[in-house]
C-alpha cells in the first residue's frame, strides 16, 4: 500500500468517526433503577426540614421530597437510602457519585449552580419576624410603628443586622450564637420579635400552637431546590417531573400532608383545567 493511500484511508477512518454520533452514556436514571434504590444525601440536625424522631428515625419535609421521589421511581416511597452528610459535604458527594441527588434545605445560587444542576424548587424560603400571641405588637404594622422601641432577636451571623433593618430600619439588633438564644430573648421579654427563617418561624408555631404568631411580613426570598451531577438530562428531568406532579397533580396529597406536618399550613389544591405554572 502505498504512503498516500494508506493517509488516505486514515482521513477517511478520521472523517467517519468524527461524524459518527457519540455513544450514549447510561443515565443516572437507569443506573437507580436497576440498583433498586435511591441514595438521597440529606442532613439529620435541621428541624423542621431533616431531623431525628425519638426512635431515631429521619423525618421532616427534605426526608418526604426524597420518598416522593423514590415512589416516583419504584411505586414505594421506602425504597430509599440516606446518606448523613454535612452542609459542606452537599456538593462535593453529588460531583463524586456518593449519592444520586441532594436535598438538605440546599439554596439555588449562581455560584453553586456552575458545581451542580439544581431541580425545580420545592420551597421557597424567606425572613419572617415572630411575636408572642399576647406581646404588646400585633403585627409588622405596629413594629414599624414603634421604630426604635422595638428589639429584634437574630442569629449572629456578619449580615444580621442589614437583614432585619431590611424589615425594620430603627430596631435595635441583639444577635445570639445560637437558635435556642433568639426564642428565648422573646420568651423572657428582652425581645420583641424574632428574626428567622420562615419555614423555622412556621414550624415552632406549629410545636407551640397559640403561644406565637407570625407578624405577616416575609423578605429575602431565596429558593430551595435538590442538586443532581451535571451532564445528565433524563435524570435531571425525571426529578423534576416528580417535584412537579407531587407540588401540582397526582402526588399532590403527598405534598401537602408534609407541608400541613412541618410547616402548620393547609395548601390550597391545585386549579384544574389550564396549567396556572404556564401563565
Amino acid at each position: 500500500m502505498t504512503i498516500s493511500l494508506r493517509a488516505g484511508l486514515m482521513l477517511a477512518t478520521a472523517t467517519l468517526l468524527a461524524s459518527a454520533p457519540a455513544l450514549a452514556q447510561t443515565s443516572k436514571l437507569d443506573e437507580v433503577l436497576k440498583r433498586g434504590r435511591l441514595v438521597l444525601g440529606t442532613g439529620s440536625t435541621n428541624a423542621p426540614w431533616h431531623f431525628k424522631s425519638a426512635d431515631d428515625k429521619l423525618q421532616g419535609f427534605d426526608i418526604d421530597m426524597g420518598r416522593i421521589i423514590a415512589k416516583a421511581l419504584f411505586g414505594d416511597p421506602n425504597k430509599i437510602e440516606f446518606v448523613n452528610q454535612s452542609s459542606d459535604a452537599r456538593i462535593p458527594n453529588i460531583t463524586t457519585n456518593k449519592v444520586d441527588i441532594t436535598c438538605q434545605f440546599m439554596t439555588v445560587t449562581g455560584e453553586r449552580a456552575q458545581q451542580v444542576a439544581f431541580t425545580i424548587p420545592y420551597y421557597r424560603e424567606g425572613v419572617g419576624l415572630m411575636l408572642k400571641a399576647d406581646g404588646k405588637y400585633s403585627d409588622y404594622a405596629s413594629l414599624k410603628a414603634a421604630g426604635s422601641s422595638v428589639t429584634v432577636s437574630v442569629l449572629q451571623n456578619v449580615y444580621a443586622e442589614s437583614m432585619v433593618h431590611a424589615a425594620l430600619p430603627q430596631a435595635t439588633v441583639d444577635q445570639y450564637d445560637s437558635v435556642d438564644l433568639i426564642y428565648q430573648a422573646l420568651e423572657s421579654g428582652r425581645a420583641d420579635a424574632v428574626a428567622t427563617d420562615q419555614s423555622s418561624l412556621a414550624w415552632h408555631m406549629t410545636q407551640n400552637p397559640g403561644r406565637y404568631k407570625d407578624a405577616g411580613y416575609g423578605w429575602n426570598p431565596q429558593s430551595y431546590s435538590c442538586a443532581v451531577k451535571r451532564g445528565d438530562q433524563d435524570w435531571l428531568n425525571f426529578v423534576n417531573t416528580a417535584l412537579h406532579e407531587a407540588m401540582t397533580g397526582v402526588e399532590f396529597d403527598a405534598y401537602a400532608k408534609s407541608f400541613k406536618t412541618w410547616f402548620g399550613k393547609d395548601l390550597p389544591q391545585p386549579q384544574i383545567g389550564f396549567p396556572v405554572e404556564y401563565k
